[in-house]
């Protein structure tokens, strides 16, 4: 299963989220995404359907490896990709909305380029 972009931002919001609570909700999702419950809760199907994730009998929901993986790919593309914008002068929340839109679209390599470029010649050495 190919995950779309909103796919993406799930499971990035939800690897945000449980690194903020110890147990995250579909609710928590709804709120930290501004989205409508209903909305939410086809996604988590879905994600559940694809193996991302896991949910409980207490809806508490868990990143399986596989979504993890990707929540984790996503979120270093954006922490990294912000990161550079900020270092060029743009302000931390427009470098915080562009990067979540570059972060689905990038290529792997130029990904990789601007991350070594981090490494080399700002001193940047996580993400």
């Amino acid at each position: 299963m190919t995950l779309l972009e909103s796919g993406e931002m799930y499971l990035e919001t939800i690897l945000i989220l449980s690194k903020q609570k110890p147990d995250v909700r579909s609710i928590d999702i709804s709120e930290y995404m501004g989205y409508s419950k209903p909305s939410v809760s086809r996604a988590v199907g879905i994600l559940k359907k694809g193996g991302y994730i896991l949910v409980d009998q207490n809806g508490f929901i868990t990143l399986t490896p596989s979504g993890m993986k990707i929540a984790s790919g996503i979120y270093e593309r954006h922490t990294t990709l912000a990161d550079i914008l900020v270092r060029l002068g743009v302000d931390r929340e427009t470098a915080a909305e562009d990067a979540c839109k570059m972060e689905h679209y990038i290529s792997e390599k130029t990904f990789q380029a601007i991350k070594n470029h981090l490494e080399t010649y700002a001193g940047r050495t996580e993400s």
